[in-house]
């Protein structure tokens, strides 16, 4: 395959680069910055620099690379992810806009297949009185999917949506800056805690998608999580078990809701999702069933590199 991956520096661009040059497959990746082309070429991608908001120079780019197969990986979040509605404004741009410029690119270009991933914990709408971050962060997670979709269904090309769970590993910036927090005791475990996360390690991301672009149905969208989803809180006791940091403190619920009302909506949502659908339709199983796995590789990584 010939492959244009837009998003080729974040947590999953990393990884996806390797598993594609890995699996023999020529890789174009795009940067908004000049100053990530060499890390690209490290990786073994062909750097194309252009902003995807950019419509005209886009396109450029996407036909110079001449895929076969396109992912859409866009995103603009903070090193260590969101914390406030402002950090996921310029996401939400390229989850409508930027969606909108890569489809249009990766047909005109003549592209067979573009793989688009998505976020599981945003795939339905709010709740009324969601605050209204919440509700237009849904609403372009639900533009990026329909607008894939619709592109399918029209027979322009062919469009597979991935609803990823939370990212977590060595290459995330966010679990990097969780595993600080740990050490230093500052990341407490919530009282009555009855969230439910799906949670998906970054190289099992990566694997799911090279699996979708070779072998996932036209028009299918897959939850790509692992296999039991987690509390917010057993996710901080797991992840201090694994850094052999302190034992966490708990607060009670009001607290973040006051102090972080943005991420205390996104980690208290209860949401169970299933990855029976991508193993039954394109055979992918993740490698690191359970968080407990996955963080027990992600803290040998990082130990290593250090």
């Amino acid at each position: 395959m010939r492959v244009f991956l837009a998003g080729g520096t974040g947590a999953i661009g990393v990884p996806l680069i390797r598993q594609l040059v890995g699996a023999g497959h020529q890789v174009t990746a795009l940067t908004r910055s000049a100053a990530n082309v060499a890390k690209l070429r490290e990786l073994g991608a062909a750097p194309a620099v252009a902003d995807a908001l950019d419509a005209g120079a886009l396109r450029r780019v996407v036909a110079e690379a001449r895929p076969t197969h396109v992912v859409h990986e866009l995103t603009a979040l903070p090193k260590g992810g969101p914390r406030s509605a402002r950090d996921i404004e310029p996401t939400n741009r390229l989850r409508i806009d930027g969606t909108r410029n890569l489809i249009e690119a990766a047909v005109e270009a003549g592209a067979r297949r573009i793989v688009v991933g998505s976020f599981a914990i945003l795939r339905d709408a709010p709740a009324a009185d969601a605050p209204t971050a919440v509700r237009e962060a849904s609403e372009a997670v639900r533009s990026l999917e329909s607008q894939t979709l619709e592109a399918s269904r029209s027979g322009r090309i062919e469009g597979v949506v991935l609803r990823y769970g939370l990212f977590y590993g060595p290459e995330s910036g966010s679990t990097a800056q969780m595993i600080a927090m740990a050490k230093r005791r500052l990341l407490p475990t919530i009282r009555g805690d009855r969230s439910l996360l799906s949670n998906i390690h970054v190289e099992d991301a990566a694997s799911a998608t090279v699996a979708a672009l070779e072998h996932a149905p036209a028009g299918g969208m897959y939850d790509i999580v692992d296999d039991r989803p987690a509390s917010f809180s057993e996710i901080v006791e797991t992840l201090a078990a694994a850094a052999s940091a302190p034992r966490p403190f708990s607060v009670p619920a009001w607290l973040p809701r006051l102090l972080m009302p943005y991420m205390s909506r996104m980690i208290s949502i209860r949401l169970r999702l299933s990855n029976e659908q991508a193993r039954a339709d394109f055979g992918w199983r993740p490698s690191y069933p359970t968080i407990r796995e996955g963080l027990a590789q992600t803290l040998q990584t990082l130990a290593h590199a250090a």
